[in-house]
C-alpha cells in the first residue's frame, strides 16, 4: 500500500500532523509512507522512523526564480519534482492542509483516494474524492487525527517524535559549552521573541525587561530564532544588559528541538518554536495575541498560556492599530509563570546531556 501526506507548511502544522503520520504508520505498518512538504518544515521530517520518503517542494524558491526570469531552471526542477510525485501508484493521499496549493497536489499525485476536509476554502474540496467534516473547535491535533479516526483507528497515543540524531545533540551541547550555558547553575530558559505576524509580536522591552529579571535571578538565558530575526533579538540581548545569550540562526530545527529538551521552561510567542517546545515535552509559557490558544496552543499538560480577553479576541488579524492583546502583557506577569513552572527551585533542574534530561522527563 501507497500513502501520501500532504501537509506543506508551516513548522507548528507539521509538528501537529506528527501524531497523525505516526498513527498511520501503526494502521498501516507495511504501508510506503511519502510526506511532501515545503521547504522551510522539510528538516523536521527527514529521517524520521515512520517515513518512507520526504519530497520537498521548493515551490517559493521556485516563484521568486521565475519572477528573477530564470524560467528555464525553475521549469526544470518543478518537471521533476512532479515526476518524483507521480512515481508511485497512492491508494491514499491525505491532504492535512486544506488549501488549493496541497489540494492541487493531492490530484497531480494521481492517487485513487483522495481524502480532505468537506470545505470549499480555496475551492479544495473539489480536488477530493473523499471527505470528512472539519471542526474547528479542536485543537489543531486532535482535528487531523479526525483523518485517522475516519480511516477507522482510534490513536491512544500522541506521538510527537522529531527526528534529531547524535549529531544534533553534540552540536547542541557545544553550542551551550561555548556560551558558558553547559553544566553552569540555574535554570536553562530558553526565550523565542520572534514571530511570523507583527500582530503575535510582544515588544524587544517586554522581553528585554524578563531576561534581564530572569538572568539576575540566576537563571541561564538564552534567545533562539531564525538567522532572518537577528537583528531583532540583538535588539533583545541589547536591551537586557547583554546577560543573556543570543543563538539566533545557529541552530536548524532539529538542533533547536534538542537545546530546547535541555531547557527547563521555554519562553514563546505563538510560533512554531513553540510547539517544537511542546513535542519535546519541556513546559511552555506562550504569549498569545490575535489567535486561539483552543485551536494552536501548546499542545499537552503543563504549560501556561497568557492572554488577554478582550472583545476583539480571537481576531486572527495580521495588522492591529494597537495590538492591545500583547502590549498589555506585563513582564512581571510572565516572570512569575515561569517561576510557577520552575517551582520556585534555583539549582540546575535539567541533566547536563539531552539523554539524561529526556530519561529524567521520561520518569517524571
Amino acid at each position: 500500500m501507497n500513502i501520501l501526506i500532504v501537509k506543506l507548511s508551516a513548522i507548528g502544522d507539521v509538528v501537529h500532523t506528527l501524531p497523525s503520520l505516526a498513527a498511520l504508520r501503526s494502521l498501516y505498518p507495511e504501508a510506503h509512507l511519502t510526506w511532501v512538504v515545503e521547504e522551510g518544515a522539510a528538516d523536521l521530517l527527514r529521517g524520521h522512523p515512520c517515513l518512507d520518503r520526504v519530497l520537498v517542494s521548493r515551490r517559493k524558491t521556485w516563484l521568486k526564480a521565475l519572477r528573477k526570469g530564470a524560467i528555464a531552471g525553475a521549469s526544470k526542477e518543478m518537471r521533476e519534482f512532479l515526476a518524483r510525485l507521480r512515481d508511485r501508484p497512492y491508494d491514499l493521499v491525505i491532504d492535512f492542509h486544506g488549501l488549493f496549493k496541497s489540494a492541487l497536489l493531492a490530484a497531480l499525485s494521481g492517487g485513487r483516494r483522495r481524502l480532505g476536509y468537506d470545505s470549499l476554502q480555496e475551492l479544495s474540496g473539489f480536488f477530493y474524492n473523499e471527505k470528512i467534516p472539519e471542526d474547528l473547535t479542536k485543537h489543531a491535533v486532535e482535528r487531523y487525527l479526525d483523518f485517522i479516526r475516519h480511516l477507522g483507528a482510534v490513536p491512544a497515543v500522541r506521538d510527537f517524535t522529531i527526528p534529531a540524531d547524535d549529531v544534533n545533540r553534540r552540536r547542541v551541547e557545544e553550542l551551550l559549552r561555548e556560551e558558558g550555558l553547559l553544566g553552569g547553575s540555574g535554570p536553562l530558559v530558553a526565550v523565542n521573541p520572534v514571530a511570523l505576524w507583527p500582530t503575535k509580536l510582544w515588544t524587544q522591552e517586554a522581553f528585554a525587561d524578563l531576561c534581564l529579571r530572569l538572568a539576575e535571578g540566576g537563571c541561564r538565558v538564552v534567545l533562539t530564532g531564525a538567522e532572518a530575526e537577528g537583528g531583532y533579538l540583538e535588539g533583545v540581548r541589547v536591551k537586557a544588559k547583554g546577560k543573556v545569550k543570543n543563538l539566533g540562526g545557529r541552530t536548524t530545527l532539529r538542533d533547536l528541538a534538542c537545546l530546547y529538551g535541555l531547557a527547563d521552561v521555554v519562553v514563546t510567542t505563538d510560533s512554531g518554536p513553540m510547539h517544537i517546545a511542546a513535542a519535546v515535552g519541556t513546559p511552555v509559557v506562550a504569549l498569545f495575541g490575535p489567535t486561539d490558544p483552543a485551536r494552536t496552543g501548546p499542545y499537552g499538560e503543563g504549560h501556561r498560556v497568557i492572554r488577554r480577553n478582550l472583545p476583539c479576541a480571537p481576531c486572527f488579524r495580521k495588522v492591529c492599530r494597537n495590538n492591545r492583546c500583547l502590549t498589555e502583557i506585563e513582564a512581571g506577569e510572565v516572570l512569575r509563570e515561569v517561576e510557577g513552572l520552575l517551582g520556585g527551585r534555583k539549582g540546575p533542574l535539567r541533566a547536563d546531556s539531552l539523554e539524561a534530561a529526556i530519561t529524567k522527563r521520561r520518569e517524571n
